[in-house]
């Protein structure tokens, strides 16, 4: 805490190098003296999509962690994990840790590649389900896509990785890049189905995605870069056999933001959990 008993609040970009690029996440390294109600008012005030806060240390490494959007909290959030270890990782140096986060335990590994660093987290075990066809026709709605406008062979479907994600797949980059969705209507949806974000995709390759997030649960138009959404992603793409059972995938974020950010989905065989990794950069 500082002098004034405001908490200190630090700011990284994760998923790219350029303070610029990436998605922003306020970091609160101390926040044992904070209630609810104070910690969702910081992260009013920073703005960005999510904050962190270490509320509290359980080992060596080991920390509980509660993440805020401006409007609410939400029980996991991949972008601003990678942003507190990297946090920790520049004033404790590279290493092992573990988040207790309210989706469950969240192991991440930080190490340095050259002159940077980089952090991989390590999901819960993920779950994939169906979704209604009303449901989908209100989601379509909402976003003003035609069904025509999805690509048959990523079928839509609810994800979860440690938050709920709808993923739909857009059948042109065209599609994705042309993002005007009805706010209210696509957030009272959103409500209803417990949704953290929509994962909205299109595939340039076998291994290769571009993604798009809605988040106006979280008082936000879209999310530039998804630690939560691309893990959710990672279970989706193996549940329905797009991808091998172990795979790295590369997702592509937040180039149509002007934030440019890359985030890597990595499936390992005999492992339900997605790891998801990244660089990030302190935002002076």
């Amino acid at each position: 805490m500082t002098p004034d008993h405001g908490p200190e609040v630090l700011r990284y970009t994760a998923f790219s190098a350029d303070p610029a690029g990436g998605n922003p996440a306020g970091v609160v390294l101390d926040a044992s003296g904070l209630d609810e109600e104070r910690m969702l008012a910081v992260a009013a005030e920073v703005g960005y999509s999510e904050s962190a806060f270490l509320t509290g240390r359980t080992g060596e490494g080991a920390y509980t962690i509660r993440y805020f959007s401006p409007k609410a909290e939400v029980p996991f959030c991949g972008h601003a994990t990678v942003a507190t270890a990297l946090a920790l990782a520049e004033r404790d140096g590279p290493g092992e840790l573990e988040f207790a986060t309210a989706a469950g335990q969240v192991p991440v590994s930080v190490v340095r590649e050259g002159g940077e660093l980089r952090a991989t987290l390590t999901s819960v075990v993920p779950q994939v389900e169906e979704t209604t066809a009303a449901d989908l026709a209100e989601a379509l709605a909402a976003l003003d896509w035609a069904a025509t406008d999805l690509d048959p062979a990523l079928p839509p479907r609810i994800s979860y990785a440690g938050a709920r994600h709808l993923v739909l797949a857009a059948a042109t980059r065209e599609r994705l890049a042309d993002l005007d969705y009805d706010f209210a209507r696509l957030e009272a949806l959103m409500h209803r189905l417990d949704l953290t974000t929509l994962q909205l995709v299109w595939r340039e390759g076998p291994e290769l995605f571009h993604v798009r997030d809605p988040f106006p649960v979280g008082g936000v138009v879209e999310d530039p870069a998804t630690g939560a959404a691309a893990a959710a992603f990672g279970a989706y793409a193996r549940e329905l056999g797009l991808v091998p059972e172990a795979a790295v995938l590369t997702l592509r974020q937040g180039e149509d933001m002007g934030r440019p950010g890359t985030l890597t989905v990595e499936l390992r065989a005999g492992d339900a959990r997605v790891r998801v990794g990244g660089t990030g950069a302190r935002i002076s």
